[in-house]
Protein backbone atom coordinates (compact mmCIF):
# COMPACT_ATOMS: atom_id res chain seq x y z
CA UNK A 1 0.00 0.00 0.00
CA UNK A 2 1.49 3.46 -1.18
CA UNK A 3 0.77 6.41 1.04
CA UNK A 4 1.39 9.38 -0.94
CA UNK A 5 4.44 11.49 0.16
CA UNK A 6 2.46 14.59 -0.35
CA UNK A 7 0.37 13.70 3.20
CA UNK A 8 3.19 11.52 4.75
CA UNK A 9 3.86 14.02 7.13
CA UNK A 10 0.66 15.54 7.86
CA UNK A 11 -0.59 11.97 8.87
CA UNK A 12 2.30 11.72 11.27
CA UNK A 13 1.80 15.06 12.88
CA UNK A 14 -1.92 14.72 13.02
CA UNK A 15 -2.59 11.34 14.62
CA UNK A 16 -0.97 12.68 17.91
CA UNK A 17 -4.24 14.89 18.04
CA UNK A 18 -8.38 14.32 18.39
CA UNK A 19 -9.10 15.66 15.23
CA UNK A 20 -11.23 14.96 11.94
CA UNK A 21 -10.05 12.39 9.88
CA UNK A 22 -10.67 12.32 6.03
CA UNK A 23 -9.23 9.51 4.19
CA UNK A 24 -8.78 9.67 0.64
CA UNK A 25 -8.34 6.54 -2.08
CA UNK A 26 -7.34 7.62 -5.61
CA UNK A 27 -5.52 6.39 -8.87
CA UNK A 28 -2.03 7.91 -8.59
CA UNK A 29 -0.76 5.57 -10.99
CA UNK A 30 -1.88 2.75 -13.60
CA UNK A 31 -4.50 3.61 -16.33
CA UNK A 32 -6.37 6.06 -14.23
CA UNK A 33 -3.09 8.46 -13.39
CA UNK A 34 -4.69 11.32 -15.88
CA UNK A 35 -7.04 11.77 -12.85
CA UNK A 36 -5.59 10.51 -10.04
CA UNK A 37 -1.99 12.35 -10.37
CA UNK A 38 -4.14 16.24 -10.60
CA UNK A 39 -5.72 14.90 -7.32
CA UNK A 40 -2.77 13.53 -5.72
CA UNK A 41 -1.93 17.04 -5.78
CA UNK A 42 -4.69 18.86 -4.67
CA UNK A 43 -4.26 16.87 -1.10
CA UNK A 44 -1.98 19.45 -0.20
CA UNK A 45 -4.52 22.23 -0.93
CA UNK A 46 -7.44 21.08 1.25
CA UNK A 47 -8.10 23.07 4.01
CA UNK A 48 -6.38 21.97 7.53
CA UNK A 49 -9.00 23.39 9.75
CA UNK A 50 -12.75 23.22 9.75
CA UNK A 51 -15.36 24.63 12.46
CA UNK A 52 -12.26 24.89 14.48
CA UNK A 53 -11.01 21.59 14.40
CA UNK A 54 -8.74 20.62 12.32
CA UNK A 55 -8.33 18.01 9.40
CA UNK A 56 -6.16 15.00 9.08
CA UNK A 57 -6.29 13.53 5.39
CA UNK A 58 -4.66 9.83 4.61
CA UNK A 59 -3.93 10.10 1.47
CA UNK A 60 -3.11 6.31 -0.55
CA UNK A 61 -2.46 5.21 -4.17
CA UNK A 62 -4.98 2.26 -5.31
CA UNK A 63 -3.01 2.08 -8.32
CA UNK A 64 -6.45 1.72 -10.48
CA UNK A 65 -7.16 -1.25 -8.84
CA UNK A 66 -10.58 -2.14 -7.78
CA UNK A 67 -9.31 -4.96 -5.26
CA UNK A 68 -6.26 -2.45 -4.34
CA UNK A 69 -9.09 0.31 -3.87
CA UNK A 70 -11.17 -1.86 -1.55
CA UNK A 71 -8.00 -2.77 0.39
CA UNK A 72 -7.16 0.90 0.89
CA UNK A 73 -10.96 1.86 1.88
CA UNK A 74 -10.82 -1.45 4.60
CA UNK A 75 -7.39 -0.34 5.84
CA UNK A 76 -8.60 3.70 6.11
CA UNK A 77 -11.82 2.74 7.99
CA UNK A 78 -10.18 -0.04 10.07
CA UNK A 79 -7.28 1.63 11.06
CA UNK A 80 -7.40 5.18 10.64
CA UNK A 81 -10.42 5.18 11.75
CA UNK A 82 -11.64 8.00 9.42
CA UNK A 83 -14.45 10.06 9.28
CA UNK A 84 -15.26 10.40 5.79
CA UNK A 85 -13.88 8.60 2.97
CA UNK A 86 -13.15 10.11 -0.53
CA UNK A 87 -12.41 7.70 -3.92
CA UNK A 88 -12.18 6.67 -6.41
CA UNK A 89 -10.97 8.47 -9.19
CA UNK A 90 -12.35 5.37 -11.86
CA UNK A 91 -16.06 4.28 -11.76
CA UNK A 92 -15.07 0.44 -11.84
CA UNK A 93 -12.46 1.49 -8.61
CA UNK A 94 -14.74 3.14 -6.86
CA UNK A 95 -18.00 0.66 -7.11
CA UNK A 96 -16.42 -2.03 -4.37
CA UNK A 97 -16.88 1.18 -1.98
CA UNK A 98 -20.31 1.16 -1.75
CA UNK A 99 -20.43 -1.80 -0.33
CA UNK A 100 -17.41 -0.85 2.26
CA UNK A 101 -18.93 2.79 3.21
CA UNK A 102 -22.41 1.13 3.91
CA UNK A 103 -21.34 -1.46 6.06
CA UNK A 104 -19.13 0.44 8.22
CA UNK A 105 -21.58 3.72 7.81
CA UNK A 106 -19.06 5.70 6.72
CA UNK A 107 -20.08 8.88 4.30
CA UNK A 108 -17.99 7.94 0.52
CA UNK A 109 -17.39 10.72 -1.57
CA UNK A 110 -16.43 9.46 -5.22
CA UNK A 111 -14.30 11.46 -7.53
CA UNK A 112 -15.62 9.21 -10.70
CA UNK A 113 -18.47 10.12 -13.16
CA UNK A 114 -21.15 6.73 -13.66
CA UNK A 115 -24.43 7.46 -12.52
CA UNK A 116 -24.73 4.00 -11.13
CA UNK A 117 -22.34 5.34 -8.15
CA UNK A 118 -25.38 6.89 -6.46
CA UNK A 119 -28.41 5.68 -8.29
CA UNK A 120 -30.63 4.24 -7.76
CA UNK A 121 -30.54 5.19 -3.84
CA UNK A 122 -30.41 2.16 -2.07
CA UNK A 123 -29.83 1.85 1.50
CA UNK A 124 -26.14 1.28 0.11
CA UNK A 125 -25.86 4.36 -2.04
CA UNK A 126 -27.28 6.61 0.78
CA UNK A 127 -24.03 6.57 2.21
CA UNK A 128 -22.24 7.73 -1.00
CA UNK A 129 -22.16 11.08 -2.68
CA UNK A 130 -21.22 11.87 -6.53
CA UNK A 131 -19.71 15.42 -7.26
CA UNK A 132 -19.45 14.55 -11.18
CA UNK A 133 -22.27 15.58 -12.72
CA UNK A 134 -23.86 13.08 -14.17
CA UNK A 135 -23.50 12.29 -18.39
CA UNK A 136 -27.23 12.10 -18.70
CA UNK A 137 -27.37 15.80 -17.49
CA UNK A 138 -24.69 16.84 -19.87
CA UNK A 139 -25.74 14.41 -22.67
CA UNK A 140 -29.71 15.99 -22.70
CA UNK A 141 -28.18 19.56 -22.24
CA UNK A 142 -25.99 19.23 -25.58
CA UNK A 143 -28.76 17.40 -27.52
CA UNK A 144 -31.01 20.52 -27.06
CA UNK A 145 -28.24 22.62 -28.29
CA UNK A 146 -27.57 21.16 -30.91
CA UNK A 147 -31.40 20.96 -32.83
CA UNK A 148 -31.28 24.55 -31.88
CA UNK A 149 -28.47 25.16 -34.27
CA UNK A 150 -30.63 24.01 -36.82
CA UNK A 151 -28.71 20.54 -37.37
CA UNK A 152 -31.34 17.20 -38.58
CA UNK A 153 -28.78 14.84 -38.81
CA UNK A 154 -26.05 13.93 -36.54
CA UNK A 155 -22.89 10.66 -36.66
CA UNK A 156 -22.32 9.43 -33.48
CA UNK A 157 -18.77 7.94 -32.41
CA UNK A 158 -17.64 7.09 -28.94
CA UNK A 159 -15.97 5.20 -26.51
CA UNK A 160 -16.98 0.72 -26.69
CA UNK A 161 -17.60 0.92 -22.76
CA UNK A 162 -19.78 2.20 -20.35
CA UNK A 163 -18.98 6.00 -20.91
CA UNK A 164 -19.81 6.16 -24.68
CA UNK A 165 -22.62 4.14 -24.29
CA UNK A 166 -24.02 6.02 -21.74
CA UNK A 167 -23.84 8.88 -23.49
CA UNK A 168 -25.39 6.85 -26.76
CA UNK A 169 -28.53 5.94 -24.75
CA UNK A 170 -29.24 9.25 -24.09
CA UNK A 171 -28.61 10.61 -27.11
CA UNK A 172 -30.72 7.57 -28.81
CA UNK A 173 -33.55 8.60 -26.75
CA UNK A 174 -33.53 12.44 -27.40
CA UNK A 175 -33.02 12.73 -30.55
CA UNK A 176 -36.26 11.81 -31.85
CA UNK A 177 -37.71 14.17 -29.56
CA UNK A 178 -35.79 16.69 -30.67
CA UNK A 179 -36.09 16.18 -34.35
CA UNK A 180 -32.83 14.78 -34.76
CA UNK A 181 -31.48 11.48 -36.60
CA UNK A 182 -28.18 9.57 -35.26
CA UNK A 183 -26.75 8.47 -39.16
CA UNK A 184 -24.22 6.35 -37.58
CA UNK A 185 -23.39 3.99 -33.84
CA UNK A 186 -19.41 3.92 -34.48
CA UNK A 187 -17.49 3.26 -31.46
CA UNK A 188 -13.90 2.46 -30.56
CA UNK A 189 -11.52 1.99 -27.60
CA UNK A 190 -9.51 3.68 -25.88
CA UNK A 191 -6.17 2.45 -26.42
CA UNK A 192 -7.19 2.05 -30.28
CA UNK A 193 -4.24 4.14 -32.62
CA UNK A 194 -6.43 4.50 -35.39
CA UNK A 195 -10.28 4.89 -36.13
CA UNK A 196 -10.28 5.56 -40.08
CA UNK A 197 -12.89 3.11 -40.98
CA UNK A 198 -15.42 4.11 -38.61
CA UNK A 199 -15.33 7.75 -39.32
CA UNK A 200 -15.65 6.89 -43.48
CA UNK A 201 -18.67 5.51 -42.53
CA UNK A 202 -19.44 8.83 -40.76
CA UNK A 203 -18.24 10.87 -43.49
CA UNK A 204 -20.35 8.89 -45.92
CA UNK A 205 -24.02 9.22 -43.74
CA UNK A 206 -23.29 13.00 -44.42
CA UNK A 207 -24.57 13.85 -41.23
CA UNK A 208 -24.96 18.00 -40.28
CA UNK A 209 -22.90 17.13 -37.25
CA UNK A 210 -21.15 14.79 -35.23
CA UNK A 211 -20.56 13.99 -31.82
CA UNK A 212 -18.01 11.86 -29.83
CA UNK A 213 -18.60 10.90 -26.75
CA UNK A 214 -14.98 9.84 -25.46
CA UNK A 215 -12.79 11.66 -22.91
CA UNK A 216 -9.30 12.80 -22.18
CA UNK A 217 -6.89 12.31 -25.52
CA UNK A 218 -8.25 9.21 -26.95
CA UNK A 219 -11.14 12.08 -27.74
CA UNK A 220 -8.96 13.61 -30.46
CA UNK A 221 -8.78 10.72 -32.70
CA UNK A 222 -11.70 10.99 -34.03
CA UNK A 223 -12.10 14.61 -34.13
CA UNK A 224 -9.02 14.57 -36.33
CA UNK A 225 -9.25 11.96 -38.23
CA UNK A 226 -12.88 13.76 -39.39
CA UNK A 227 -10.89 17.09 -39.89
CA UNK A 228 -8.13 15.57 -41.89
CA UNK A 229 -10.45 13.71 -44.54
CA UNK A 230 -12.25 17.11 -44.99
CA UNK A 231 -15.21 16.89 -42.51
CA UNK A 232 -16.16 20.56 -42.24
CA UNK A 233 -19.83 20.61 -39.86
CA UNK A 234 -19.68 21.12 -36.37
CA UNK A 235 -18.16 18.65 -33.99
CA UNK A 236 -19.54 18.11 -30.68
CA UNK A 237 -17.82 16.39 -27.32
CA UNK A 238 -18.13 16.03 -24.28
CA UNK A 239 -17.30 17.75 -20.81
CA UNK A 240 -14.55 14.65 -20.25
CA UNK A 241 -12.63 16.67 -23.05
CA UNK A 242 -11.86 19.33 -20.76
CA UNK A 243 -8.49 19.46 -20.26
CA UNK A 244 -5.95 21.71 -21.48
CA UNK A 245 -3.26 18.02 -23.05
CA UNK A 246 -6.97 17.77 -25.46
CA UNK A 247 -6.42 21.47 -26.78
CA UNK A 248 -2.15 20.59 -27.02
CA UNK A 249 -2.55 17.34 -28.69
CA UNK A 250 -5.52 18.67 -30.69
CA UNK A 251 -4.26 21.92 -32.13
CA UNK A 252 -6.37 23.60 -35.15
CA UNK A 253 -7.98 20.20 -35.93
CA UNK A 254 -10.15 20.66 -32.16
CA UNK A 255 -10.56 24.11 -32.21
CA UNK A 256 -14.47 25.16 -32.65
CA UNK A 257 -15.23 22.02 -30.75
CA UNK A 258 -18.45 22.17 -28.48
CA UNK A 259 -19.32 20.48 -24.97
CA UNK A 260 -21.44 20.71 -22.29
CA UNK A 261 -19.09 21.33 -18.91
CA UNK A 262 -18.55 21.84 -15.57
CA UNK A 263 -18.92 25.84 -14.11
CA UNK A 264 -15.38 25.31 -13.93
CA UNK A 265 -13.95 25.83 -17.37
CA UNK A 266 -16.00 28.97 -18.65
CA UNK A 267 -15.98 30.58 -15.10
CA UNK A 268 -13.98 33.16 -16.49
CA UNK A 269 -16.16 34.11 -18.92
CA UNK A 270 -19.06 34.51 -16.26
CA UNK A 271 -20.26 37.67 -14.29
CA UNK A 272 -17.78 38.91 -11.82
CA UNK A 273 -20.13 38.65 -9.08
CA UNK A 274 -20.56 34.80 -10.23
CA UNK A 275 -19.94 32.53 -7.12
CA UNK A 276 -18.68 30.42 -9.43
CA UNK A 277 -15.67 32.57 -10.45
CA UNK A 278 -15.41 32.73 -6.71
CA UNK A 279 -14.91 29.16 -6.39
CA UNK A 280 -12.74 28.63 -9.35
CA UNK A 281 -10.53 31.13 -7.59
CA UNK A 282 -10.46 29.57 -4.33
CA UNK A 283 -9.15 26.45 -6.09
CA UNK A 284 -6.64 27.90 -7.73
CA UNK A 285 -4.90 29.64 -5.28
CA UNK A 286 -5.10 27.06 -2.91
CA UNK A 287 -3.49 24.23 -5.63
CA UNK A 288 -1.09 26.97 -6.57
CA UNK A 289 -0.22 27.84 -3.67
CA UNK A 290 0.75 23.97 -3.08
CA UNK A 291 2.06 23.06 -6.16
CA UNK A 292 4.75 26.32 -6.51
CA UNK A 293 2.63 27.78 -8.99
CA UNK A 294 1.27 24.87 -11.06
CA UNK A 295 -2.27 25.57 -12.31
CA UNK A 296 -5.06 23.13 -11.53
CA UNK A 297 -6.61 20.79 -13.74
CA UNK A 298 -10.45 19.71 -14.17
CA UNK A 299 -9.59 16.28 -12.62
CA UNK A 300 -8.10 18.21 -9.02
CA UNK A 301 -11.32 20.11 -8.80
CA UNK A 302 -13.64 16.45 -8.27
CA UNK A 303 -10.96 16.00 -4.88
CA UNK A 304 -11.51 19.78 -3.96
CA UNK A 305 -15.22 19.78 -4.08
CA UNK A 306 -15.96 16.96 -2.87
CA UNK A 307 -14.47 18.04 0.57
CA UNK A 308 -16.21 21.11 -0.17
CA UNK A 309 -19.22 19.09 0.14
CA UNK A 310 -17.94 18.18 3.41
CA UNK A 311 -16.27 21.31 4.69
CA UNK A 312 -20.09 22.66 4.45
CA UNK A 313 -21.75 19.92 6.63
CA UNK A 314 -19.11 19.66 9.30
CA UNK A 315 -20.35 22.68 11.22
CA UNK A 316 -23.25 21.49 11.95
CA UNK A 317 -22.60 17.71 12.37
CA UNK A 318 -19.61 19.12 14.92
CA UNK A 319 -22.96 20.17 16.73
CA UNK A 320 -24.34 16.85 16.73
CA UNK A 321 -21.40 14.52 17.71
CA UNK A 322 -17.51 13.91 18.14
CA UNK A 323 -15.54 13.61 15.53
CA UNK A 324 -14.12 9.67 15.44
CA UNK A 325 -17.42 8.36 16.42
CA UNK A 326 -20.78 6.56 14.28
CA UNK A 327 -23.13 9.45 15.13
CA UNK A 328 -20.24 11.82 13.68
CA UNK A 329 -20.11 10.09 10.57
CA UNK A 330 -24.06 10.00 10.57
CA UNK A 331 -24.60 13.37 11.10
CA UNK A 332 -21.56 14.35 8.45
CA UNK A 333 -23.93 11.80 6.17
CA UNK A 334 -27.42 13.60 6.80
CA UNK A 335 -25.75 17.30 6.80
CA UNK A 336 -24.19 17.06 3.12
CA UNK A 337 -28.10 15.56 1.92
CA UNK A 338 -29.15 18.94 2.77
CA UNK A 339 -26.60 20.93 1.02
CA UNK A 340 -28.54 23.33 -0.93
CA UNK A 341 -27.77 26.03 -3.43
CA UNK A 342 -23.76 25.44 -2.74
CA UNK A 343 -21.77 26.64 -5.49
CA UNK A 344 -19.02 24.30 -6.91
CA UNK A 345 -16.71 24.06 -9.69
CA UNK A 346 -18.54 21.24 -10.68
CA UNK A 347 -21.69 23.05 -11.18
CA UNK A 348 -24.56 24.29 -8.20
CA UNK A 349 -25.31 21.43 -6.07
CA UNK A 350 -29.12 20.53 -4.47
CA UNK A 351 -28.76 16.90 -2.59
CA UNK A 352 -32.03 15.20 -1.91
CA UNK A 353 -32.51 12.04 -0.24
CA UNK A 354 -33.13 10.82 -3.64
CA UNK A 355 -30.43 12.17 -5.54
CA UNK A 356 -26.85 12.26 -4.45
CA UNK A 357 -25.38 13.53 -7.44
CA UNK A 358 -27.19 16.85 -6.86
CA UNK A 359 -27.47 18.66 -10.17
CA UNK A 360 -29.88 19.85 -12.98
CA UNK A 361 -29.61 21.07 -16.23
CA UNK A 362 -28.27 24.68 -14.76
CA UNK A 363 -24.54 22.94 -14.33
CA UNK A 364 -24.41 22.19 -17.39
CA UNK A 365 -21.94 24.54 -18.87
CA UNK A 366 -22.16 25.15 -23.30
CA UNK A 367 -18.27 25.37 -23.61
CA UNK A 368 -16.39 26.09 -26.85
CA UNK A 369 -12.79 25.71 -27.39
CA UNK A 370 -11.68 29.02 -29.69
CA UNK A 371 -8.14 29.71 -30.53
CA UNK A 372 -6.50 27.30 -27.62
CA UNK A 373 -8.71 27.97 -24.49
CA UNK A 374 -11.90 27.18 -23.78
CA UNK A 375 -15.13 29.63 -23.47
CA UNK A 376 -18.35 30.32 -22.50
CA UNK A 377 -21.06 29.73 -25.37
CA UNK A 378 -23.23 32.67 -24.72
Amino acid sequence: MIVLATVATAVSVGSAQAQIKVGITMSASGPGAALGQPQSKTVAALPKEIGGQKITYFALDDESDPTKAAQNARKLISEEKVDVMIGSSLTPVSLPLIDIAAESKTPLMTMAAAAVLVAPMDDKRKWVYKVVPNDDIMANAIAKYIAKTGAKTIGYIGFSDAYGEGYYKVLAAEAPKLGLTLTTHEVYARSDASVTGQVLKIIASKPDAVFIAAAGTPAVLPQKALRERGYKGPIFQTHGVATEEFIKLGGKDVDGAIFTGEAFSGAEDMPADSPFRKVKARFVDAYKAANGGAAPTIFGVHLWDSMTLVENAIPEALKLAKPGTPEFRAAIRDQIEKSKDLALNDGLSNMTPDNHNGYDERSAFLIKIENGAFRLVK
